[in-house]
């Protein structure tokens, strides 16, 4: 309770940071981890396919397939024209872990902001009276600009192999019969992965702010002993 009150008593909203670049690109990072994440996450999408039989109307076969990504868990029923049983097929690939690990970075840096953006407007004397917070702000800011670089590049690859999984030219290799129809609307993925690479660039930008303000930048501050050995050669030298 008595810290819930120290946190409460010590909170000063001051938006003077929104306007230093420190602050107005964690808003900008903040808002492209959720269009990275919201992009990639809920997609579905969905590969149609026409089957002519002789003498039998054509009829649509529909593989339908979303996140994560798993397509061999995904089936899709090819009817027969000889009065046979319909056959069963599978989507082929699992990219589920480059799809979700993308996903997962997004969701963790949108809170990572969240957390930073309340630091820098509501306790900015906090985060300023030591050299501890801009260090740890920083050290955190290079691990997500890595993490944004695996797992942008990974997703890449990702979402390359999921067309051409789901394209219409691999599943016509199934169903001779079949003729191609609509193929899936992969945008929305697309800009997913645009969106991976820009927070990789808004965050390794950021780095160079953040260092800025750290003690790496602007060296320890003057203990008592150096400042006290300061005044006394000027003192000397007067």
């Amino acid at each position: 309770m008595d810290t819930v009150q120290k946190l409460v008593s010590g909170f000063h909203l001051d938006l003077g940071p929104l306007k230093e670049p420190i602050g107005f690109i964690r808003v900008i990072e903040w808002v492209f981890a959720i269009f990275a994440f919201a992009t990639t996450g809920g997609y579905s999408g969905a590969t149609s396919l026409t089957v002519e039989c002789p003498d039998v109307e054509p009829q649509e076969v529909t593989a339908v397939f979303g996140y994560p990504f798993r397509l061999s868990a995904h089936s899709y029923v090819i009817p027969s024209c000889n009065q046979a049983p319909a056959s069963e097929f599978y989507l082929q690939g699992d990219f589920s872990s480059s799809a979700e690990f993308f996903v997962c970075v997004g969701v963790f840096a949108f809170l990572y902001c969240t957390a930073a953006l309340v630091l820098y407007l509501g306790f900015q004397s906090v985060y300023r009276q030591t050299s501890h917070g801009p260090t740890i702000d920083l050290l955190v800011t290079a691990v997500f600009a890595f993490l944004w670089l695996v797992s942008s590049s990974a997703w890449g690859k990702g979402l390359t192999d999921i067309k051409a999984a789901t394209s219409t030219e691999h599943l016509l290799e199934t169903c001779p019969l079949c003729k191609s129809s609509d193929g899936p609307s992969l945008g929305r993925l697309n800009a997913s992965v645009i969106f991976g690479f820009l927070n990789l660039i808004l965050w390794t930008g950021n780095c160079w702010f953040i260092y800025k303000e750290s003690a790496f930048h602007k060296g320890p501050a003057p203990t008592n002993s150096s400042v006290e050995t300061g005044e006394g050669l000027a003192s000397f030298s007067q």
